[in-house]
């Protein structure tokens, strides 16, 4: 393994992950921008801190992209496999980011794995871990437990607990406007906009440290594979001393354990990238997609956050995409259905459907690509 090909690994992941800021911490900053309750900068800035936070706060979802998805026993995961997964994947962020479709890097980045690791392991289907371990399919690693059922399921959470929880406070406020005195004082519009803008800081900053919770991870266990690979195989063996904190040994227990310098350095990329401008799916998910007021943007990132903090627990690497993008539909859907432009519904569901797919195939290219030139 060349140490060129490490770095260039790393610096290609770091690249995804930027593009990863514009394209997915739009999500989750775009209904506290469309409220009006922070400007974008205000929001980019939130959103870069509880990004940084997010990502300190755990590794299971790193460890899931790590090891939990392509069995290491039946294909070598170079760094050229590394490379052209994350390019697939990068290829079609680009893509719907230019389309303002808010489709999600979480699933780009899986297809791109398992679509690269199948042109690498020249199609024997074995190489991807499908299911394996737990008696329940919550407790196994796989991709249909960890990446197949949570794509349907989250995202159908997601619209559920937004609905509920705008209906809930729809019924709350309804009740107190037939009190008189204090109560009905409080259910007036003024004081419930007032009331829910800075409740919504509080949810922003909810969905802002969920995203580092998931998304930052993902490209920490690809650098984390990386690095790992290359300490096993000896690459890193000549390297300065100042440079040993490059070196991972693989843990026989935890299989992974993410460095440090990783987190931060993926949460301070992601944010950079979020700083750079994730303006069209802004637009798309705060204006297109539903009209938002601070408490229908504080009820679908309460939703949101909610379901993917649960996921991060669990090591599910879920789309922040799909769970805000369903939250704010459920949320809408609270007050009437006809709320919802479901012409802008159904390119984003296309976009969700096709991402896995169209990953995975641009990754094989490019795998078989390499290995066409004696490159892989």
């Amino acid at each position: 393994m060349s140490l060129i090909l490490v770095f260039l690994v790393i610096f290609v992941a770091l690249v995804f992950e930027y593009i990863n800021g514009f394209h997915d911490t739009a999500n989750s900053i775009a209904t506290v921008v469309a409220t009006k309750v922070l400007s974008p900068v205000q929001a980019v800035i939130l959103a870069a801190v509880m990004n940084l936070f997010g990502a300190l706060l755990g590794t299971a979802v790193a460890k899931t992209i790590a090891s939990g998805l392509v069995d290491a026993g039946v294909v070598a995961v170079t760094p050229q496999v590394l490379i052209c997964a994350l390019l697939g994947a990068i290829i079609w962020d680009l893509i719907t980011w230019w389309w303002g479709l808010p489709s999600s890097s979480s699933h780009a980045l899986v297809g791109g794995l398992c679509g690269a690791a199948l042109a690498a392991a020249y199609d024997d289907w074995t190489s991807i871990i499908w299911w394996q371990g737990g008696e329940h399919w919550w407790q196994g690693t796989g991709l249909l437990p960890k990446v197949v059922v949570p794509m349907f399921s989250s995202p159908l959470l997601g619209f559920f607990l937004g609905f509920a929880i705008m209906g809930g406070i729809f019924a709350l406020v309804s009740s107190m406007a037939n009190r008189s005195g204090v109560l009905q004082t409080l259910s007036r519009p003024k004081f419930l906009n007032g009331f829910f803008g800075k409740a919504q800081i509080l949810s922003a900053s909810a969905m802002g440290l969920s995203h580092g919770m998931n998304d930052a991870q993902k490209t920490m266990g690809i650098i984390a594979l990386a690095l790992v690979g290359a300490t096993s195989a000896g690459t890193l063996d000549d390297l300065p001393g100042w440079l040993n904190f490059l070196r991972i040994e693989e843990d026989p227990n935890s299989k992974f354990e993410i460095a440090v310098w990783i987190k931060v350095l993926c949460a301070l990329t992601m944010a950079a990238g979020t700083a750079a401008g994730g303006w069209r799916i802004i637009r798309t998910l705060g204006h297109k997609l539903v009209k938002l007021h601070p408490v229908n943007g504080f009820a679908a990132e309460t939703a949101s956050a909610s379901v993917i903090l649960a996921a991060s627990h669990f090591g599910i690497p879920v789309s922040t995409t799909h769970n805000i993008s369903s939250a704010i539909m459920g949320v809408g859907a609270a007050k009437r259905f006809s709320a919802i432009k479901w012409t802008v519904v159904e390119r984003m569901v296309w976009a969700w459907l096709l991402t896995i797919p169209v990953t995975g195939l641009l990754a094989w290219l490019l795998v078989r690509l390499l290995q066409a030139f004696g490159l892989a």
